[in-house]
């Protein structure tokens, strides 16, 4: 029987992972950490290392910096997260998998934080956009009293699915008299939604899309509260204007939008039509359409039927490669570093409420994400 050497992990820390320490964000090659000893787990690798920061004496592990941190089933990201761009709903998800509905709505809650991250540190060093198409999705949360617009944008070159925003929208259509008094009553007691809601929030994703850049041109429908919306921008902006009227096929100046509002509908549960799944908060609504960004950007090819077609990502030159799932949940990404845009912090926060509902819980881990 031969001696085998052991070998030893040279992996370290390549910074503090307290957010308040100053080698958060560390830039030097080296940095005062030292081991102090392991703990060991059921799950592979059973053994992980432990260090401390001489610094601000905070201890941790390689876990630390792990996507699976805190996680008791790590393996179940992947399947929830084709699943959810797969058109099942939570409930549809937590069966085939038999898992509890809470385990499911937490996975795809800090599923969507890394999303946000990894998406935003991508766009950081991403070329500008040279001409935006944008518009709005309406759905609804809690019920059809609580209609709600989410706002996107998309790259018209590329298909690449840029940001979004979304608003709280008044009910409206055609109502019978008592449906008309349930709104009353409901405005009554929780409080009527901004009606200049839509000109905010668009401009808000506008200043985010268009941060940067000098000259743009701009493709929208005849929504007269995107109008308002630019004239306090910056930017130099050709607005090109197609009317909603107009039949939406390839032709179309606004093709690249209405596609996405389908892949949403086809792919996200909550958006079908006459379904029951729709999201009971505007808050978990951002969440499955963040992992649908990051999906459709960075995974999915642009054609469906052909097997060699790039990802947005790949047509912007961000990516030369379809990202790999385990690719995204590589590594753990941590919010000090990447700054979010205000909406989207919101979102990682969980402080988007919905007004119906009493109790509204936020995101308030310290150590987990």
């Amino acid at each position: 029987m031969k001696n085998t050497k052991k070998t030893t992990n040279p992996w370290t820390p390549p910074y503090c992972p307290n957010p308040k320490c100053r080698h958060h964000n560390n830039n030097e090659v080296t940095w005062p950490v030292k081991k102090i000893g392991y703990y060991r787990r059921l799950q592979t690798p059973t053994r992980i290392q432990r260090f401390t920061c001489k610094s601000c004496k905070r201890s941790f592990s390689t876990q630390t910096f792990a996507n699976s941190y805190w996680q008791k089933r790590p393996d179940l990201d992947s399947k929830i997260l084709m699943k959810t761009v797969g058109g099942m709903a939570n409930r549809q998800i937590a069966r085939d998998l038999k898992v509890s509905p809470k385990t499911v709505d937490r996975h795809i809650s800090r599923m969507a934080r890394h999303c946000m991250l990894f998406h935003n540190l991508m766009m950081e060093h991403s070329p500008p956009v040279r001409e935006v198409v944008v518009d709005g999705f309406e759905s609804f949360e809690f019920s059809q009293y609580y209609p709600i617009h989410h706002h996107v944008a998309v790259d018209k070159e590329t298909d690449f699915f840029l940001y979004f925003t979304d608003s709280e929208l008044r009910r409206k259509g055609r109502m019978t008299e008592a449906q008309k008094r349930r709104r009353q009553e409901l405005e009554l007691k929780l409080g009527r939604p901004d009606p200049k809601a839509i000109e905010k929030d668009m401009r808000e994703l506008l200043e985010v899309v268009l941060d940067g850049i000098d000259k743009v041109v701009l493709h929208s429908d005849d929504h007269k509260a995107y109008l308002r919306s630019m004239k306090t921008l910056k930017t130099e902006i050709d607005h090109r204007i197609t009317p909603g009227s107009q039949h939406r096929d390839k032709n179309n100046s606004l093709w690249v939008v209405n596609l996405l509002d389908l892949l949403i509908r086809h792919s996200s549960a909550n958006h079908k039509r006459e379904t029951i799944a729709w999201s009971k908060r505007r808050q978990s609504s951002a969440e499955r359409l963040v992992i649908l960004l990051v999906w459709r950007n960075y995974m999915k090819r642009r054609r469906e039927k052909s097997r060699s077609s790039p990802t947005p990502a790949m047509e912007r030159g961000m990516m030369e490669r379809p990202l790999e799932i385990e690719e995204l949940f590589a590594g753990r990404i941590f919010r000090g570093h990447c700054e979010l845009p205000p909406r989207w912090a919101k979102y990682y926060d969980g402080a988007v409420t919905t007004r119906a509902l009493p109790c509204n819980r936020q995101h308030e881990l310290v150590y987990g994400y």
